[in-house]
């Protein structure tokens, strides 16, 4: 029988080409990708991988669990894997991001894509650009009409401003001069905080409302994330509320569990769960389901990775609504690029005039680097069923661990 013969961690911080400052951290700017790759390898050779992002040393003592876990086991038992990553969730290490590296072995094993065996097929998407930067509306018109020429017909802008006439504003301006050429929608990022590098500001219900209202006079396609995403009440009655779609779901950690119960609630028009963080394939895939059930809508997050991009968009193609939805494109040039974003992958996932073909090779549809990932990698931990060596050294270089970002106070 095919087993788990070797699992290995690494930390990868690959440099991005421009400075980016990301709209949903105030204060803050990345000038590097950083992440945390897994790579599981069977007794006859076979190479599954997933990743997850990384700040820095956060996650340098979850390879012991792991090899205990799954060195020895046969890759494709997914139930299994799904319960043994839900027995330390419980305690607080939520590693589901590790399961869809255990689909691609699964897919490559049968010799298959992923969205096949979840009873999808390698389809083209249409995409939607997705900008994570704040700009002015000047800026963001220029910004719009860059990706219109490129092919795109779609764009999610972003709002953070403490003046709520201001978020108007940045809605308002670029829909009236995109008017009858492009769709524009916006994401808030309400629904969690990240103000270690400056303060940002906090929207409550009826601030939420009077966003919606002006969303809906400017045509907006949807508004993502206006509201806490623990405020499930408050987000019902905002989406039950609201002329222009509401959408949200990217970080619910708690997964499959947490967002059934949100599609029950209807807290959002369109759930949007990323895979690395919503339970892994099988739970996100079911959300999907759950959704069409409910007559609501369903597109993955893909904010993360190249990596985490190929995972949600085999999950995407495995749903109808990849035939009606847009999948989410992140680009926000010059610092995040889809050839930075995807340095340690052999081919970058190039959008082609606002489209994406879904792989058709055997799992989740890319190799890896090997030169790129010992230039930007480093090994931390590495087990078989033989051996193990726990390496924190390996990440302790500070050009590997958290430079990533630089804060304004820096």
């Amino acid at each position: 029988m095919t087993v788990i013969d070797r699992l290995e961690l690494y930390f990868v911080a690959a440099p991005l080409p421009a400075p980016f400052s990301p709209a949903w951290i105030p204060g803050s700017s990345r000038t590097s990708i950083s992440f945390y790759l897994i790579r599981l390898t069977t007794s006859g050779g076979v190479e599954g991988f997933s990743a997850f992002p990384a700040v820095g040393r956060e996650r340098a003592g979850i390879g012991d669990a792991l090899a205990h876990f799954f060195l020895g086991q046969d890759p494709t038992d997914i139930d299994r894997v799904q319960e043994m990553l839900r027995i330390p969730a419980y305690g607080g290490l939520r590693n589901f991001w590790v399961e869809p590296a255990f689909w691609d072995l699964k897919g490559k094993l049968a010799g298959k894509p992923v969205c096949e065996l979840l009873g999808g097929k390698p389809r083209e998407l249409d995409l939607y650009a997705s900008s994570g930067e704040m700009m002015e509306p000047a800026a963001r018109i220029e910004e719009a009409l860059a990706r219109y020429e490129e092919g795109f017909r779609t764009l999610k802008m972003r709002v953070h401003s403490f003046d709520e006439k201001i978020d108007i504003r940045d809605i308002q301006l670029p829909a009236k001069a995109l008017a009858g050429k492009m769709a524009l929608a916006v994401d808030c990022n309400q629904a969690f905080r990240l103000f270690q590098a400056a303060v940002g500001p906090k929207w409550d219900l009826q601030r939420a409302k009077r966003f919606v209202d002006a969303a809906a006079d400017a045509g907006l396609a949807w508004v993502e994330e206006p509201l806490f995403m623990e405020w499930y009440s408050d987000m019902a009655e905002l989406t039950a509320y609201s002329k222009v779609p509401i959408s949200g779901g990217e970080l619910h950690t708690s997964g499959l569990p947490e967002l059934a119960e949100m599609i029950k609630k209807r807290c959002y028009h369109i759930f949007q769960p990323d895979t690395v963080w919503t339970g892994g394939i099988s739970q996100t895939l079911e959300v999907g389901r759950l959704a069409r059930a409910a007559g609501l809508q369903f597109t993955p997050h893909t904010w993360s990775t190249g990596i985490g991009l190929a995972i949600n968009m085999q999950v995407f193609a495995a749903t109808d609504f990849a035939d009606e939805m847009h999948f989410e494109y992140p680009l926000s040039p010059p610092g995040w690029t889809a050839e930075a974003r995807d340095a340690i992958l052999k081919e970058p996932f190039m959008h082609r005039r606002g489209k994406l073909m879904v792989p058709s090779k055997p799992g989740l549809g890319f190799d890896i680097d090997e030169s790129a990932l010992e230039k930007y990698g480093r090994c931390f931990f590495r087990a078989t069923r033989k051996s193990v060596a726990w390496m924190p050294e390996a990440i302790k270089d500070l050009s590997f661990a958290p430079v990533a970002f630089k804060t304004s106070a820096a």
